[in-house]
């Protein structure tokens, strides 16, 4: 009887979870520029003089339709205009994909998490890459020049914001993925991993220092280098309890907050009680609400869209010394934004996913359709 009625609850809690997403296609089809192919972060980044659509929200873009089948019903006019927009933004002497902001040249973690959007965003629109990647092209950090150097790098990050030295050290994986031979590369690996082991703290199983929440979206960050050498994050029923202790004492006020514990669990596949999972679920779907905005879309925080979305885990007041001045991508509105809806439909997922089963593809489509001209 237990059993059944958490069945139910879970089934009802993901229905109304579904229903957030009322109006998200049709949102998502207003941040399209077809002038340059890409997409915008928020309707306000219309009004920015930045140089138009940049390269992480157009890759999101691409990513939200690929999980609700929709690539396929793009135009070809469509498609070239998204190969063309990543083709332009690669720098023919580097091999590095930029925006034209010459502030996201100075964060290294814009910069090699542009690498992979675009590499990944050409490869499903069948597009090539122009030129060499930047370590095939010499291109690399210096510190990539021995494991020795490595380490060295690995050891300068300051750690005092979890959330922000985890991304740096999660990303120089786009940069040890590359290193040849594979004798090599794993020497590389090996390093990170035991570097990474001696700064895991053993009761909580998280990484640096924060809130809990900023522990766990550190931790977050560097699951994503465990993920690409398919190595299991140390430690994860501590990590599991860590979440849990989040979830239930802090506010989640912005949209990692909700997506990166999620995340988590979904990566470390643990057995999870099924009244747990119920509650875990029901917490997520609270803090959901809480971001959903009047235009269809999702807001990286409670009291608004955050500007400048890759360094948002730095507020203001919180910079260090060395930390790049913000990219300032969208107006800082009360409205949906790209990051935060990217992250929403994949918490959607992610929570399907969890209850064992997966996600039905959301039921406005059709406004999707109308606005792509493909119905």
């Amino acid at each position: 009887m237990q059993k059944q009625t958490h069945i139910d609850e879970m089934g009802q809690l993901l229905a109304d979870m579904d229903g957030l997403f009322d109006g998200f296609l049709a949102w998502l089809g207003g941040q399209h520029d077809p002038e340059s192919g890409g997409f915008y972060y928020a309707a306000s980044s219309r009004k920015m003089s930045t140089g138009g659509p940049d390269i992480e929200s157009t890759a999101q873009a691409l990513n939200i339709l690929e999980r609700n089948g929709l690539l396929s019903s793009l135009s070809e006019e469509m498609k070239r205009g998204l190969i063309f927009f990543f083709q332009k933004k690669q720098d023919a002497a580097s091999g590095y994909f930029y925006d034209a902001d010459p502030l996201m040249r100075e964060d290294e973690v814009m910069v090699a998490r542009a690498i992979s959007y675009s590499r990944n965003a050409l490869r499903k629109l069948g597009g090539l890459l122009l030129y060499p990647l930047p370590y095939e092209a010499q291109r690399a950090p210096a510190y990539m020049s021995s494991p020795e150097a490595y380490l060295a790098w690995l050891q300068s990050v300051d750690l005092s914001n979890s959330w922000r030295g985890c991304d740096r050290l999660s990303t120089s994986s786009v940069y040890v993925e590359q290193v040849e031979p594979a004798s090599r590369r794993d020497a590389f690996a090996q390093t990170a991993f035991g570097f990474f082991g001696d700064k895991q703290d053993p009761q909580s199983g998280l990484w640096g220092e924060g809130s809990y929440y900023v522990r766990i979206s550190g931790t977050f960050k560097l699951h994503i280098f465990y993920d690409h050498f398919d190595v299991p994050l140390p430690r994860e029923e501590h990590i599991y309890q860590s979440i849990l202790y989040a979830l239930r004492h802090e506010e989640a006020a912005d949209m990692c907050y909700i997506r990166n514990p999620i995340h988590l669990l979904s990566y470390m596949k643990l057995l999870i009680p099924a009244e747990e999972l119920c509650e875990i679920i029901r917490i997520t779907l609270a803090n959901m609400k809480r971001l959903l905005r009047s235009d269809g879309g999702f807001s990286r925080e409670l009291t608004h869209s955050p500007s400048a979305p890759n360094v948002a885990q730095i507020k203001q007041g919180e910079y260090y010394p060395g930390m790049p001045k913000a990219v300032h991508i969208g107006g800082g509105e009360i409205e949906g934004d790209m990051n935060a809806g990217t992250q929403a439909l994949l918490i959607r997922s992610v929570c399907y996913q969890l209850a064992g089963s997966e996600a039905p593809k959301l039921g406005s489509q059709e406004a999707f359709h109308r606005w792509a001209g493909c119905s």
